[in-house]
């Protein structure tokens, strides 16, 4: 689904990746994880196009497309979803309309037609079980005045309606309760199929208690620079990053 090779990327003349390479195939979870500036956020930034990071060499290629060729809208009709760490507010713009306007153009982008406004609400509410989106929620503008719990849920509610192939959780755990965590992880997990994937980015081992990772990376430096399974998270929950520093010096 997803292969990026010897990527190189950076902010304002500062390289962020200088040389990441990755695979992702349908059915995975892959986890990433690494200390503050390893080029976490960056990489979920590149992949979803974001312009304020430059390529500056290597390749993305996404389900047999140059992925870097696509702008963030074709990437998002394509499949991509990037669930921020930081989600924005959108004053003024209801959460249903928000979802209606994204879903029509999905369905569009693959040659369907718009839903009903009933069909609509009758799959809104269907997604909206997945994270225990409450009513009240739904009608308010989009992250306008949510805690960072809610803005959390709305995040994994909008990856629900729009079912992607390629999810990216930016340490999506960041400023959750336990309580919060659960039912995002939840969320993640239900929505999980043989056909889609998923790459989550975390600093800590906690959220890989509820959203069991397949293969985990440590990215350090702006490179991936060890791989394994989840007892990989482990590893690093009790010796911390230095042992990665001492291990790539």
């Amino acid at each position: 689904m997803l292969k990026i090779i010897d990527l190189k990327a950076e902010i304002e003349g500062k390289e962020i990746l200088s040389g990441l390479n990755l695979e992702v195939n349908p059915g995975e979870v892959h986890a990433i994880m690494g200390p503050n500036g390893s080029g976490k956020s960056t990489l979920a930034s590149v992949l979803a196009g974001r312009e304020i990071f430059k390529v500056t060499g290597g390749r993305i290629i996404y389900k047999g497309k140059n992925l870097l060729s696509l702008s963030p809208e074709e990437r998002s009709r394509e499949g991509i979803f990037l669930a921020f760490q930081y989600p924005i507010e959108i004053p003024g713009v209801s959460i249903t309309n928000f979802m209606r306007a994204a879903v029509d153009e999905h369905r569009k982008h693959k040659g369907l037609k718009p839903l009903s406004a009933a069909h609509f609400l009758k799959f809104m509410r269907k997604k909206k079980k997945i994270v225990q989106l409450g009513a009240k929620l739904e009608g308010r503008s989009v992250n306008q005045g949510f805690s960072g719990g809610e803005k959390k849920k709305n995040e994994v509610f909008q990856m629900a309606m729009l079912e992607p192939d390629l999810s990216i959780l930016d340490e999506t755990d960041s400023g959750l309760d336990i309580d919060a965590l659960k039912v995002v992880a939840n969320g993640v997990n239900k929505l999980r199929t043989k056909n889609n994937a998923s790459i989550v980015i975390t600093h800590y081992q906690r959220l890989l208690d509820f959203i069991v990772p397949d293969i985990v990376h440590v990215l350090w430096n702006g490179k991936i620079v060890k791989t394994g399974g989840k007892e990989l998270a482990l590893e690093l929950e009790a010796k911390g990053y230095e042992w990665i520093r001492r291990m790539n010096n």
